[in-house]
């Protein structure tokens, strides 16, 4: 007689824990990378069109900067002096191109990965163009859009050779 009622209050009380669990999330990896790839593209277009603030703007207030051949950057005002000094530079063009965008399963984080070029006037004052692989960092923002955290981008040039020792 017992093992009815126990049974009965068992399934009862899993069908109350059932009943009380949080549906899972909807699934918006689509919608964000796609989010992500178009933010991505304007801002090299913003970059290409030497527009230091809106550059500037799709970074994160606390991103780190990994530039090439310079310390690392963890401020916005660090962060915009690279861009600022790289877009004046005399002959500065270009931009960058996503290969790959991946968000992850928790809707909160992605990356992009992608090539850029950029050309900029030498010491000589002739073009010098460059040509590379970069990475960056996405998080979602507690108003749901998306800035860049982390940005690291280098050449895929051989470094200058180095003047030989005497």
């Amino acid at each position: 007689m017992k093992r009815p009622i126990v049974l009965a209050a068992c399934i009862a009380l899993l069908s109350f824990a059932l009943a009380c669990q949080t549906p899972a999330p909807a699934d918006t990896r689509a919608a964000d990378e796609s989010a992500i790839r178009t933010l991505d593209a304007e801002w090299s277009k913003a970059a290409g069109a030497k527009d230091v603030d809106k550059t500037v703007s799709y970074y994160s207030d606390d991103a780190i900067v990994l530039p090439p051949n310079e310390a690392m950057v963890n401020t916005k005002v660090a962060v915009r002096k690279i861009w600022k000094a790289m877009i004046t530079t005399p002959g500065f063009s270009g931009g960058w191109k996503a290969t790959k965008v991946e968000v992850a399963r928790s809707g909160d984080i992605g990356y992009v990965s992608g090539t850029y070029e950029l050309t900029m006037n030498d010491a000589s004052g002739k073009p010098a163009t460059d040509r590379g692989k970069y990475l960056e960092v996405w998080k979602k923002q507690s108003d749901g859009g998306w800035k860049c955290v982390a940005d690291i981008w280098n050449s895929d040039l051989p470094a200058p050779a180095l003047p030989e020792k005497k």
